[in-house]
């Protein structure tokens, strides 16, 4: 499957360059969005927690022609973000797009993870959402344009066993972003929002994640390269389109719990567990980056590189969905014309 064939955007508005928030861009998703908004010109305000990896992120984006904003910030702390937000606007100007993307999270059964640590990762995952959702919108809102862009999961429709605190938090994500989203076409905002849903990406996270398991964590399934999902990112930031499904396993697993979640629930609870985990044990010297970060040169890409896809093909029919249904039209309205000739020549 090639490319999508739909043309680039390009960052900039009447008055200059587009001003893009992304957070979590120090690493794994965020860092390939990075790099993604940077080669079409964007200024980019770059949140996380990390000023040395967010440096490096700078770097890359000046590499490819764009502005960098490094800023440190903890997405759990709503202060934080908001006086990020007001910092970006000064020294960068009016934010276009903000793409809500920090996670943090915990491979373990429910019954090994403490009160705490719950709490931590729903306060990065879903807060932080909610509070770059809140920053954005006070900025949004008067100027009557924006966009908003949710990094979703197909997890957010179907949870899968060893990470109840994410899931929990990415199907919380889908509901508060339905709820402002009303909020706004009932006022006829023309700030958009959207989501857009993941599959299993091959990212930094199962390296630096907290986990109770024996073994090493890894991606269950079919899983993807961090760029798929920037080039989702960056073409759902530009579509207006309502929600983004980024592959046909996310597809078929938002689509299966609709008419199907009994099975699902027997499938995963059989392969799950050890579907989410490598044959290596634990290394005693791990350290994780839930309540700090964890230093080290890690960038976009974990280390399932030999099986991570670099290209989707349901990105691609999501992409070009329109071009499809309309030659769909066009097929059925000739077959019908045609059907109608034969009619009318045998009468």
């Amino acid at each position: 499957m090639s490319s999508p064939t739909v043309s680039s955007p390009t960052a900039s508005r009447p008055d200059g360059p587009e001003v893009v928030v992304i957070t979590g861009a120090s690493a794994g998703i965020g860092r390939a969005t990075v790099r993604a908004f940077a080669e079409t010109g964007a200024h980019i305000a770059l949140l996380a927690r990390d000023r040395a990896r967010l440096q490096e992120a700078q770097e890359e984006v000046e590499q490819l022609g764009g502005k960098a904003l490094c800023i440190c910030v903890d997405m759990a702390d709503a202060d934080q973000v908001e006086a990020a937000a007001s910092r970006v606007e000064d020294e960068l100007g009016p934010i276009d797009i903000w793409v809500n993307n920090a996670m943090a999270t915990i491979f373990a059964p429910f019954d090994k993870i403490s009160s705490e640590d719950y709490r931590r990762v729903t306060d990065v995952t879903y807060h932080g959402f909610v509070w770059g959702t809140m920053a954005a919108l006070k900025r949004m809102r008067p100027r009557n344009r924006g966009t908003i862009v949710q990094v979703g999961s197909a997890l957010a429709y179907r949870a899968i066993p060893l990470q109840s605190p994410y899931c929990g938090a990415k199907h919380a994500i889908k509901g508060f972003t339905e709820s402002v989203r009303t909020e706004l076409l009932h006022d006829k905002s023309k700030v958009h929002i959207t989501m857009v849903d993941m599959p299993g990406v091959n990212t930094t996270q199962f390296g630096w994640c907290k986990t109770t398991l024996p073994n090493e964590p890894k991606p269950m399934g079919t899983y993807f390269q961090p760029e798929v999902a920037a080039r989702a990112i960056l073409w759902a930031a530009h579509a207006r389109r309502r929600e983004v499904w980024v592959s046909l396993p996310a597809s078929m697993a938002i689509v299966g719990e609709k008419f199907v979640p009994q099975l699902l629930d027997q499938y995963l609870g059989k392969v799950g567990v050890e579907g989410q985990q490598t044959g290596e044990p634990i290394d005693p010297a791990r350290v994780d980056n839930l309540w700090q970060p964890v230093p080290g040169p890690y960038g976009a890409h974990g280390t399932f590189d030999k099986g991570a896809h670099t290209r989707s093909p349901g990105l691609w029919l999501s992409m070009n969905r329109n071009w499809l249904l309309a030659g769909v039209a066009a097929i059925a309205g000739l077959a019908g014309a045609s059907a109608l000739h034969k009619t009318l020549a045998k009468s």
